[in-house]
């Protein structure tokens, strides 16, 4: 369709915002492809997840896992009350796991309904997931308008599983074949 014809199907998105109205940072951010993981917190009572891909692991003893959170979520919120969590790593099949704990997509029942979900005393364990880390926070503080969560990785579970990434705003898989 020409201009001639405006109602017609365009290929750029109608809702999105015009680049010069994006925040620089953010784009730069979008720039960097990120591990796609969801953190875990909480009791069967009440128990919180969200999907974090701003996270870092550092090597030492113990080792430690990094993470940049809103304080305004409630994962936030159970991770204060309980002072610990599970990190899961999300393999190349689990955008769909992954958009369920960001809220992006409707969950009739929350995030976890119809999940197979083990209880651990660092919070809830997403059976779906095979890498996972164990955490107990060790501090945070104000970073930028987020949380950083630095935490001790206690236990661990390594699965080898291609991981999922996010990369310019979409998901992405990355095989470790050669």
């Amino acid at each position: 369709m020409g201009p001639e014809h405006p109602s017609g199907i365009h290929d750029e998105h109608p809702f999105v915002t015009p680049e010069v109205d994006r925040d620089p940072v953010r784009r730069l951010r979008g720039r960097l492809a990120a591990p796609v993981t969801v953190w875990t917190a909480g009791t069967v009572a009440a128990r919180a997840g969200l999907t974090i891909s701003s996270v870092l692991i550092a090597e030492g003893e113990p080792a430690r896992v990094l993470g940049l959170m809103s304080d305004l979520t409630d994962l936030w919120e159970t991770i204060q009350d309980t002072g610990s969590f599970v990190m899961h790593v999300l393999d190349r099949s689990q955008g769909w796991l992954s958009d369920r704990f960001a809220f992006r997509v409707p969950s009739p029942g929350g995030p976890y309904a119809g999940l197979e979900i083990t209880e651990s005393s660092f919070g809830p364990v997403l059976a779906a997931v095979g890498t996972r880390a164990y955490c107990r926070v060790v501090e945070a503080r104000t970073v930028g308008h987020a949380q950083l969560v630095d935490a001790a990785i206690e236990d661990l579970e390594l699965a080898d599983l291609d991981p999922l990434v996010h990369f310019r705003g979409r998901y992405a898989g990355l095989s470790t074949a050669r």
